[in-house]
């Protein structure tokens, strides 16, 4: 059964449509985990002050050491600080901790710019520290977060080592946080000089777990095993490297061996909850419903109040078609107000399955505005409102969600004309079009639906005029470009002109894989057909689409290669029985006799 949204990374929930639960469970990902190092309270400041990411212990100021002027702006900082005037109590105290170099301004320093958030400030503080006290590990600690913070992870890297050369601690898992979007070249970099402080610091086991977690980012999974396998074997097995191991075994395919993981980590760390928290999701992913029930059972017993649990036994349970536990659960989360709105979705989709479309509706709406599933949630209602013929319902209840909203009453506009031409409500779609068009004029996205609006109806000059209103407007609107493009070269002769749109799209969205195929299609009109047979085997490789199935078969018979057109129409047809323009290209070139 397909559910809709919902898949775990890293123990949170992420949205995506029709996606099955048995990746909607992913297993934890710990490629990117979190740092251990938790920030500490500073010393008493001024109330409107915020703690600093790492410790600084305020000194008393010797008054004999500063000038009578540099006292004076000390006083006015912090009284002014007291009233809440952080920003130039910031810039005071920033300008004494240059001229005076003394280390307890600095650290006071350190800690208005924090509270400011003034993250230029704390860079050119924290070096100043380093500088003055370059046998103190705390200025490179915050040096490296703020080096993590801004991507910049090279330098990050080299305050972390420095730390641990004067005899600090850092958990390099805050590096490993960071980089799951890193560029190949720069992540080869990290690993090298990683290796390197692993041998200089063979010890520091977050360093070598940091490796492992970089080399799996890189997709380098033996590699990544292989070192995980000599850390464990060196200093022991930990709830960490066991969650790693598994997930490894999970990447490599061993979804069996990764099961055997966890299962032996928790006899040997039993009250982990995130162990076995996790060991019931790979269970998920691996199609053992009733296995992670049970897991998931015990983690309820171990902590009746464990809410999130909860959650993912209503979702296993409507996996496994128990909809009235489901049902059950949810509803007591919304009561306690845990995922409430994604609660209300999911009793949504399950009454939507129940065909219990009334209930669906309900749910769907209860979905808060500004949630991940807000608009899906409309989307459905809308769509099950008008398919009843609640036309009115459905208008008037977007129209109070979007009042005062003048963006989302657009999208809603969208959506709901959307609607209203699947149901072929005409009219009604041609006027709540053209009302809105009166209210948003030259709108892009009104002007774009009501395009489907006149592809509908198949008034061709409607969507013409309206596209190119568009494209004046946004020149590199790719979508206008391509769909006026494709109409042109689909049902014209005006080829030439076809084609100069289309590439006008591809040069915006190169790997459109829907731009690909109007282009070869064009090529193909114009009579092209080797650059357009190219095109239509990059464009269906890319999106196996029915429509671009038409086109690659008929470009392949035109080509005289007539076995191979009819096995990908035939294929086309089995994977959507229901395409009419798969029937209707057989139909022109292999007429039934």
């Amino acid at each position: 059964m397909a559910l809709r949204h919902a898949f775990w990374s890293s123990g949170f929930l992420i949205m995506n449509p029709d996606i099955k639960l048995s990746i909607f469970f992913p297993f934890v990902c710990l490629l990117g985990a979190c740092a251990s190092i938790e920030p500490d309270v500073l010393d008493p400041a001024p109330p409107a002050i915020v703690q600093s990411p790492v410790e600084v212990e305020e000194e008393e100021v010797d008054p004999g050491s500063f000038t009578e002027d540099q006292l004076y702006q000390t006083i006015v900082s912090e009284l002014g600080a007291q009233r809440g005037n952080l920003e130039v109590a910031t810039e005071n105290y920033f300008d004494l901790a240059f001229e005076t170099r003394d280390l307890s301004i600095i650290q006071r320093a350190i800690q208005f710019a924090s509270a400011n958030n003034d993250l230029n400030a704390l860079l050119q503080l924290s070096l100043l520290w380093a500088e003055i006290a370059p046998d103190e590990p705390q200025p490179h600690l915050m040096l490296s977060f703020q080096f993590l913070e801004s991507g910049r992870f090279d330098q990050a890297l080299s305050h972390m080592s420095t730390v641990l050369e004067l005899g600090g601690t850092i958990d390099f898992g805050a590096l490993a946080s960071r980089t799951g979007a890193l560029e190949p070249q720069q992540r080869v970099g990290l690993i090298n000089n990683l290796k390197l402080l692993s041998e200089r610091f063979p010890d520091h086991t977050s360093i070598r777990i940091a490796l492992v977690q970089l080399l799996a980012q890189g997709q380098q999974l033996q590699a990544a095993l292989d070192e995980l396998t000599s850390l464990k074997e060196s200093s022991g097995n930990s709830e960490q490297i066991a969650l790693l191991e598994a997930q490894l075994w999970q990447g490599l395919e061993q979804g069996d061996r990764a099961l055997r993981v966890l299962n032996r980590a928790l006899r040997e760390f039993d009250d982990d909850k995130t162990l076995r928290f996790s060991y019931a999701r790979l269970l998920i992913q691996n199609e053992q419903y009733e296995d992670a029930q049970e897991q998931f059972a015990i983690l309820v017993q171990q902590d009746p109040e464990d809410y999130e649990t909860f959650y993912s036994i209503a979702l296993l349970d409507m996996e496994m078609e128990n909809y009235d536990k489901a049902a059950e659960t949810f509803l007591h989360l919304i009561e306690v107000d845990h995922r409430a709105d994604d609660s209300q979705y999911y009793l949504g989709y399950l009454y939507e399955q129940l065909e219990q479309l009334d209930r669906a509706i309900e749910h769907y709406r209860q979905v808060s505005i500004g949630t991940n599933n807000f608009l899906a949630a409309q989307q459905q209602a809308t769509r099950f409102a008008i398919e009843a013929g609640r036309l009115q319902d459905a208008h008037q209840w977007l129209g109070r969600l979007s009042q005062g909203q003048p963006r989302l009453e657009v999208l809603f506009t969208t959506i709901e004309s959307g609607m209203l031409l699947q149901n072929d409500y005409i009219d009604e779609a041609t006027e709540l079009l053209n009302t809105a068009l009166n209210k948003f004029p030259n709108d892009s996205d009104l002007l774009f639906s009501r395009v489907l609006l006149y592809d509908t109806v198949k008034d061709r000059a409607g969507s013409e005029r309206d596209l190119r209103q568009i494209i004046l407007m946004q020149p590199d609107d790719s979508r206008a470009l391509n769909h006026l493009g494709y109409m042109l070269a689909d049902q014209t002769t005006r080829f030439e002109e076809a084609l100069e749109l289309i590439q006008r799209a591809i040069a915006i969205a190169p790997d459109d894989p829907a731009i690909i195929d109007s282009l070869a299609w064009a090529q193909y009109k114009l009579g092209n057909y080797e650059q357009a047979l190219i095109n239509l085997r990059r464009a269906f490789a890319a999106f196996p689409d029915h429509e671009v199935a038409s086109h690659l078969g008929e470009v392949l018979w035109q080509m005289g290669r007539e076995e191979e057109a009819s096995a990908i129409w035939q294929n086309a047809l089995e994977a959507r029985p229901d395409s009419e323009l798969i029937r209707d290209v057989i139909e022109r070139f292999q007429p039934s006799s």
